[in-house]
Order: C-alpha cells, then structure tokens, then sequence
C-alpha cells in the first residue's frame, strides 16, 4: 500500500477530504544542487492537492492522518492515462496508413489524430467508472500525532 501523510480539511460520514502536500523527489537526491529538475521543482515551491478518502475514523479539521492507496492502482491509472491513448494514436495511424496508401500523409495524421482524441474520450468514461469503485479509493488508515501544515 501506498502511504502518504495528510492534513483533514473536512470531515463527513464515511469520507474526509484531505490536503496533501505535493513533493518532488529530489529532496532526498544527492546531486539536487546542481540538478535543473531540483532547480525548477524549487522554483515552483510547495504546493497541496485536496483529495478525497475514504474513512471509518471520527475525524476533525486539521488532524493529521496518514492515507494509503491500495497496490496497482496508481500503476494502472498511469496505464489507462498514458498508454490507452498511445495505442490507438498508433492504431489510429496504422489504419489511416492502410487505408488511405496513395493518398498521402494529411490523412493518416488526421486518422492518428481520431484515434489519439478517441483514447482520450475512452479514457474519461473509464475513469468516471472508476471513480465511485471502492478498490480505487485512497483510504484513511490511522491518525498521527501532529500536525505538519494547516489546510487553508
């Protein structure tokens, strides 16, 4: 399980909207100084996602919990996110390529371009499906003892 700690910006029957704050990796990287990524990642300072999770816990505003998220998920969303529209880009385009031979290249952009907007449609219709299933929720699993930061 994936676990992260958060903030409680609400709270509700069964469910807490949490704040967590954004970090990048290269806080731990030994080469950070002189890094463009570090560099940037800097420059755009410390920023908070509001998330909504899933608890069994009497929770109040501003208590500090951790959040887990169950294994594979975050694997497949990155798969559905990146490599659904991918495919039927290339789909799209092999088709195109097929189809359209002696008419040029115009048309076999044009039918990559379908394919990839129809990954991304297919895309939002599976992650709307997704989105009330209990197995792709993030979780509250326990309360920690002190607060890091407040939700505004």
């Amino acid at each position: 399980m994936i676990e992260e700690r958060a903030v409680v910006a609400e709270a509700g029957a069964g469910y807490a909207w949490v704040e967590i704050q954004r970090r990048s990796a290269c806080g731990s990287c030994q080469a950070s100084d002189g890094c463009g990524t570090a560099t940037l990642a800097k420059a755009w300072g410390v920023r908070s996602m509001r998330t909504r999770a899933l608890s069994e816990l009497s929770l109040q505003p501003g208590d500090e919990v951790i959040v887990g998220l169950a294994d594979g998920v975050l694997l497949r969303g990155a798969l559905l996110a990146y490599l659904l529209p991918l495919a039927l880009l290339l789909a799209g385009a092999l088709l195109g390529q097929a189809t359209f031979a002696g008419a040029g290249e115009e048309l076999v952009i044009l039918s990559g371009a379908l394919g990839l907007g129809l990954g991304f449609l297919a895309v939002r219709v599976m992650s709307r499906r997704f989105r009330e299933d209990v197995r792709f929720q993030p979780v509250v699993l326990r309360r920690v003892g002190n607060m890091l930061f407040k939700p505004q």
